[in-house]
């Protein structure tokens, strides 16, 4: 979503500058167009105005300008970061400290464009999946002994074919069985566990964003840049459309299930809806949002949506309230919040007898972990520098991990707040995602590699 669209405008850049100056050939206005869409895109993260001053500092200087381009004393955004010097050396010296040792870490590094995403197979634990710009998927199998092997999961043969076909997003079904990837050309793709490719589900007119199995696995849902979500029966050998929504008004940017019929959609129209299967109505729309809305989380009883937006606030919607104002309304992160995660505990959960949370990740360089009990800010994890990007608790709800740009990883102790592990990478960090095991975490990086990084309970 806001990264992979950030950086695809970026790459597109060079390609409608050469456009406009009739460099491109017969395709130059093809070329431009796409430039021109994925610009449209931007808006996901709120970025419209920093793309239109990147593009014009780079015709004035002729220099290409990076996602999270800043070092020094303001963020990729323009504004000051709140860390000052002294500060700033302390967190140097106890990153230091806790810093994950080379030994523990396997690089994959078999992509040859951003890797976008990962996701850990929920049932053959070894076996993780990545989502790249190079027009392809993997998947890894990870050996004890730190050795990998994967296979190419190709969205294109050759390099005409695989334009416009960048991984955006990816998941396993619950069975670990199959894996289904969405791509920039608006197709999604089931693939077997061993590679092979099941079916090609082809519905969209744009860009999808975010898939999701339903738990039963019958069905696959999509959300695309066309504005509309997809529930796709995938029961068959040849999967069709089940059923079509398409009352948002703007880009649909993320989706989630509810249960095996009912899912979440949200949207640059700052709406969300929830719709079902069946149904040719919403059963809700929630519209308290004032900007676009980034993402949508159910918790793990499925009574509870969380949802995040460029307008600085995270909220959480009770869906059997008849009110359609939030339950919480949470307002304290100073710049937009780009994802949002349930903790995997509480009621519905593998650990019920510990309190629900909910972390938010936001462009103010925090994460802050809320409980839902009574609304209160419990924890402000403020060590990253950059935008955060990704968080993700380990599977027993103890530990939380989160990756920003400048490729700074941490892991942290929800029960007392500290960061027991840092890490650093090369480029940018645009996913972190924990293994069901809870003994590794992959962060997903803007330099083409995966770190897989080994993780012991203290």
């Amino acid at each position: 979503r806001a990264e992979i669209q950030a950086v695809l405008a970026q790459r597109q850049q060079a390609v409608q500058k050469q456009a406009s100056l009739g460099g491109g050939g017969g395709g130059g206005s093809e070329d431009a167009a796409r430039a021109t869409a994925i610009a449209a895109l931007m808006s996901a993260a709120g970025q419209r105005q920093q793309l239109q001053q990147q593009l014009q500092i780079q015709q004035q200087n002729n220099q290409p300008m990076m996602p999270g381009e800043k070092r020094g004393a303001q963020d990729r955004r323009g504004n000051n970061v709140a860390i000052d010097d002294e500060k700033l050396t302390l967190i140097e010296e106890e990153d230091k400290r806790t810093a994950i040792n080379p030994s523990d870490v396997m690089e994959l590094a078999q992509h040859t464009s951003e890797v976008f995403m990962c996701a850990w197979n929920p049932k053959f634990t070894n076996l993780i999946a990545t989502g790249s710009g190079d027009a392809s998927a993997r998947i890894w199998t990870l050996n004890s002994d730190k050795t990998s092997q994967s296979i190419l999961l190709p969205h294109g043969h050759d390099t005409a074919d695989k334009k416009n076909k960048d991984v955006t997003t990816l998941e396993w079904s619950s069975s670990g069985e199959v894996l289904a990837t969405g791509s920039y050309d608006g197709v999604a793709r089931v693939w077997s566990r061993s590679g092979e490719l099941l079916q090609t589900l082809k519905g969209h007119r744009g860009p999808i964003f975010s898939l999701k199995w339903n738990k039963r696995g019958n069905f696959l849902l999509s959300g695309s840049y066309d504005k509309s979500t997809i529930v796709w029966d995938v029961t068959g050998d040849v999967g069709f459309v089940k059923q079509q929504f398409s009352f948002h008004l703007a880009p649909a940017l993320d989706v989630d299930w509810k249960d095996d019929l009912t899912f979440a959609s949200c949207s640059t129209d700052k709406t969300v809806q929830i719709c079902r299967v069946g149904f040719s109505r919403p059963v809700k729309t929630y519209s308290g949002h004032n900007d676009e809305v980034n993402a949508v989380k159910w918790d793990p009883s499925g009574t509870l949506l969380a949802s995040c937006s460029d307008d600085c606030t995270a909220k959480v919607w009770d869906i059997n309230s008849p009110r359609n104002d939030p339950k919480w309304d949470f307002k304290s992160h100073q710049q937009e919040i780009y994802t949002v995660k349930w903790s995997p505990t509480g009621p519905g959960s593998k650990n019920p007898s510990k309190p629900l949370l909910l972390a938010t990740a936001s462009f103010d360089g925090s994460v802050r972990l809320w409980s839902v009990a009574d609304g209160a800010c419990m924890r402000v994890l403020s060590r990253h520098r950059e935008s955060v990007y990704s968080v993700a608790f380990s599977p027993s709800g103890d530990f939380l991990s989160s990756g920003s740009l400048a490729g700074q990883l941490y892991i942290w102790n929800v029960s007392n707040g500290a960061h027991i592990k840092s890490f650093k990478g090369n480029g940018d960090i645009f996913e972190v995602a924990w293994n069901t095991e809870e003994t590794r975490v992959a962060a997903c990086f803007s330099s083409n590699v995966v770190s897989v990084i080994d993780f012991k309970r203290p």
